[in-house]
Formats: C-alpha cells, sequence, structure tokens
C-alpha cells in the first residue's frame, strides 16, 4: 500500500470520528473493506462497543481496539485448537500495541486523555463498572479541540497499515 492510500484512510478515519462515530469505529470501518467488510453499516456495528475506551469505561483506547479488530480480519484463528495461528495473531497484536503505547506512552483511554495518572490501576467501583457514565460527551468544538483522539485515530491507521 503506498503512502497516499494509508493517509487516505487516516484521513477517512478522522473524518469518521468528527461525524461522530468512536473512535475504534473510525479505525476499523477505514480499513474494513480490505478484509470484505464493505457494508460499512455492519463495520460500524461490529466495532461500536470498543468506543471511549470499551463501552466508555475508559479502559483500552478505542483506536487501538480498532487495530485490534483488524488483525484479527488479518490473520486471527478460526480454527479452535491452532496454537500456531493465535501465536502469530498474538505476535501481531503484541506488536501493533508497542507501536501504539511507544508513541503515546499507553494504551489506556483514561491514561491517554488525562482522566487518569499513566501507569495507574484504574478504580472498580462495585455496580459502577470504572465510574465513567456511559453517556457520551457532546460534539462540539471545544470537545474536539481538547480531544487527541484525532491524532491517535490517525496513526492507529497508519501503524497498522505500515505494518501489513
Amino acid at each position: 500500500m503506498t503512502n497516499e492510500e494509508i493517509e487516505s484512510r487516516a484521513a477517512r478515519a478522522v473524518e469518521l470520528f468528527k461525524q461522530g462515530f468512536n473512535c475504534s469505529q473510525a479505525v476499523f470501518a477505514s480499513c474494513a473493506d480490505l478484509y470484505g467488510i464493505t457494508d460499512e453499516q455492519l463495520a460500524l456495528r461490529l466495532s461500536a462497543s470498543f468506543g471511549g475506551g470499551m463501552g466508555r469505561m475508559r479502559l483500552v483506547c478505542g483506536a487501538a481496539s480498532g487495530m485490534f479488530m483488524l488483525a484479527g480480519l488479518h490473520n486471527g484463528s478460526a480454527t479452535p485448537h491452532d496454537s500456531e495461528g493465535k501465536m502469530a495473531n498474538y505476535a501481531f497484536v503484541q506488536q501493533l500495541a508497542g507501536e501504539f503505547k511507544a508513541q503515546y506512552g499507553s494504551l489506556i483511554c483514561a491514561e491517554l486523555l488525562g482522566l487518569a495518572p499513566k501507569d495507574s490501576a484504574l478504580p472498580f467501583r462495585e455496580g459502577e463498572g470504572v465510574g465513567f457514565s456511559p453517556k457520551p460527551a457532546e460534539r462540539t468544538p471545544q470537545y474536539y479541540e481538547k480531544r487527541p483522539c484525532p491524532e491517535m485515530i490517525a496513526e492507529a491507521v497508519r501503524i497498522y497499515l505500515r505494518s501489513l
């Protein structure tokens, strides 16, 4: 894939995010067609639950989760006892995670957004997930100004596609 094609997909991912889709949806839907998922609505629905650090619990970054979902399409095993296949996929996911973490210092949404210190143990409260509201934030110009998400979304697409 050429650098121009990679940048086009990265720009498409940012565009999806700015339309109101979450980080995971933006990354996954911008590349799912490479694996035969040409129904964008299906790609958006498959990846919907991973936004906001998995259901807005601020755990694993949605952009990273989108990469990991693509990795499953790329070389995920569909055979129950395929140890070699699983190992190859896990190695690929770990490579992607390492590159993302090297760039941003974390894979954790709350840490990336400055809602928790880096390398913190996020507090789980009984009956409250991790204590974050499931209500999505309103997408205003101020929302986009303070969020590092568009940059991380574009870079997640670049990391993924350059790793192929």
